[in-house]
């Protein structure tokens, strides 16, 4: 069996997962999980799918002729190649007045930390007390079993300071 990666963007309409999860149907895939989203009067997502070696090439050329469609998509075969480190969960919440930089500075802190963002969710929403403003973030992260908790939460100490936002992870 392989597993398919699909990430796709198209003009929100209703449908498209209709669309999408035919022809995954149609070439006996199996789909696994998806996260998908409205955002800015489009609709994007990603979705896995497990699906036979065989029938794998001809999924992801169906899929791409969706394009006739209006949905500009990407399928990939994942590799299952990939080397295995341990991790513990964990997660963040981040909330703090809304600027420019907020998630390039997080996810270079995390990166140099050698924590994985595997999810990341964010908003922005008026503060209760003000018309300013939020950034909210909420992410769950993976955090190598070699790295030092200690040290990560000193560095987000830092990062927390220097943009001015409240940030947890637990």
């Amino acid at each position: 069996m392989n597993t398919v990666v699909i990430s796709f963007i198209a003009d929100d309409k209703p449908g498209l997962v209709n669309l999408i999860s035919t022809t995954v149907s149609q070439h006996d895939g199996n789909w696994l999980e998806s996260s998908l989203s409205h955002l800015a009067g489009k609709f994007a997502g990603v979705v896995v799918v497990q699906i036979s070696a065989e029938k794998a090439e001809a999924l992801i050329g169906s899929l791409k002729a969706l394009s006739d469609k209006g949905i500009r998509l990407n399928a990939e075969i994942a590799s299952s190649g990939a080397t295995e480190v341990e991790y513990r969960a964990a997660t963040l919440d981040l909330i703090g007045h809304d600027k420019p930089g907020i998630v390039r500075d997080i996810s270079n802190t995390l990166a140099q930390m050698g924590v994985n963002l595997a999810k990341l969710t964010t908003e922005i929403t008026p503060g209760s007390m003000s018309s300013e403003l939020l950034f909210k973030a909420q992410g769950q992260l993976q955090i190598p079993t070699t790295t030092d908790i200690h040290d990560l939460q000193d560095a987000i100490e830092r990062l927390a300071s220097d943009l001015m936002v409240d940030i947890e992870i637990e």
